[in-house]
Formats: C-alpha cells, structure tokens, sequence
C-alpha cells in the first residue's frame, strides 16, 4: 500500500511539474517582476509621457505606416524594449527582415508579451501587449522563419532599442 501511495505521489507530482514548466521557465526568463505601477497611469498620463505616434499605438492601438521605422534598419546587438516603460521584449538575435516594412522578430523574451485574439479586421488575428504596461506592440502571425515558425510583426515607434 506505501509503495501505491509513493508512485501516486510521484504521478501526481510528475503532471504539476509538467503542466506548469512553460509558466516556471517564462518567470525564470523574466528580467524581474512587472511593476503594477505601470498599469495605473491614467490615458493623460500616458499622454504626456509619450510622443504622438507611440501614444495612439501604445495606448490605442493604431498602426505606424509600413516602412516608416528607423528599426528596419537596426542590426547592432542588443535589446528591443516597450517604447512605454522599458520592458525588455525582442533580443536582437531574434530579428529578421521579413518584407513587410515593420521590426518582425521569431520569438519573444519570454514573460515579455501578453496575447489576445484580436477581430478588428473581421478575421482572427493574434496581438500582442507589453506584459508590464500593457502596450500595444503588434501581431503574430504563423508565417515567420525557423526555428519557431513565427512572426511578431511589431509597430517601431512601440519599441526602443538598447545597444549591448
């Protein structure tokens, strides 16, 4: 009976750690914890704090034109950040030119982003926010290069880059 009780133990304990690893990993990739202060600042804050064309995308998320972003051309090592609060969310290492005239990266820092379907357009889309600020950074698409197959299309002037 012990040796039951020990392999249920063991089972049980075998699917939590399995179910919960991608979460674990995200938080250990997480430079530190999101500070909830950005979340509280109001639209006029928000406002103030960013220049015209990050405010209507960060905050309402609109679109930049294509090909407007003088990220397109980037290629030093380095971090991209949100252009709202700093948050690290693309590794240079993960950009790729993929035509389309925005940044486009094939994955994320992870803990980075937060997801949501998005049907503005009448079809199913992916977009993705800034997990600390909440920011409106892009979308997703399944169209990108290996290894993972992705695209995050993201907006320039929602992302700053860090040399390093």
């Amino acid at each position: 009976m012990t040796q039951l009780l020990d392999r249920r133990r063991f089972l049980t304990a075998s699917a939590i750690a399995l179910a919960t690893a991608p979460a674990a990993k995200a938080l250990a990739a997480m430079p530190v914890a999101p500070d909830p202060k950005w979340k509280k600042l109001t639209d006029a804050q928000w406002k103030a704090r960013l220049p015209g064309d990050s405010y209507r995308v960060l905050r309402h998320e609109d679109t930049e034109r294509p090909g407007t972003s003088p990220l397109l051309k980037e290629h030093r090592k380095g971090t991209f950040v949100c252009a709202g609060c700093n948050w690290p969310l693309f590794r240079s290492t993960a950009k790729f030119e993929s035509g389309t005239g925005w940044p486009s990266f094939f994955t994320s820092i992870g803990g980075g982003l937060i997801k949501k379907p998005d049907y503005a357009l009448g079809m199913l889309r992916t977009e993705y926010h800034c997990a600390q600020c909440l920011g409106h950074q892009g979308h997703v698409f399944n169209d990108g290069p290996r290894p993972t197959g992705l695209r995050y299309c993201n907006n320039g002037v929602a992302l700053r880059f860090v040399p390093g």
